[in-house]
């Protein structure tokens, strides 16, 4: 099986909109689908940062980023993104790439669709010359430590390998390594609303 990574366009909307449909199956609110005209912006705001994977040509995943000045401050997905839309959060002159999303079809899950779209942004950050990709973190096994730990403490275990994290230990089998975590990041209860900022720094750097 091969994945083909390349740039999303609006008319790849309908296949954008399947991936979340499949993705984010009901009860999970539809109007927190990607809609058309926020597919419109990320392709006339910043079109590199907008990426499909292809599998035979049918779109398995999406991912989308921007650029941004990092300068280490806390932060929400809703601030970083512009809620979704990166209109008035991107920054053309920005030093690091960051990704707000990946979604990829559970039917293709486990095929390396996921790790071909982060290899297409680490390889964007190097065409670019950025110092860094950055993303936050979802920590959905958090829940079952709370109780016994802080979320510091359970990053830590996560990456010595104490502990196994559904999408933590994912992103540190891409190379990415965590910076801090950032607390209200994302309505996510499993993750206590917590997520964790991971950075890929440029090797050229």
């Amino acid at each position: 099986m091969t994945v083909q990574v390349r740039p999303y366009s609006l008319a790849d909307y309908e296949g954008l909109l399947e991936v979340q449909r499949e993705a984010f199956p009901p009860p999970f609110p539809e109007e927190l689908w990607w809609q058309k005209e926020q597919i419109a912006a990320h392709v006339n705001t910043f079109p590199r940062g907008a990426m499909c994977a292809e599998v035979d040509g049918v779109i398995a995943g999406s991912a989308t980023s921007l650029l941004i000045k990092y300068d280490g401050k806390p932060h929400t997905w809703a601030q970083v993104s512009d809620n979704g839309w990166i209109q008035r959060s991107h920054r053309p002159d920005g030093d690091s790439l960051y990704g707000i999303d990946v979604c990829v079809r559970p039917s293709f899950r486990g095929q390396g669709v996921a790790g071909a779209l982060y290899q297409a942004r680490q390889k964007l950050v190097v065409e670019l010359g950025l110092k860094r990709f950055l993303a936050g973190c979802r920590i959905p096994n958090f829940h079952e430590h709370a109780a016994r730990m802080s979320a510091d403490e359970y990053v830590q275990r996560v990456v010595s390998g104490e502990i196994y994290d559904l999408v933590l230990s994912f992103m540190l089998k891409q190379g990415l390594r965590p910076l801090q975590v950032l607390d209200d990041y994302l309505d996510d209860e499993e993750s206590l609303h917590k997520a964790v900022l991971v950075e890929w720094p440029n090797p050229n750097f």
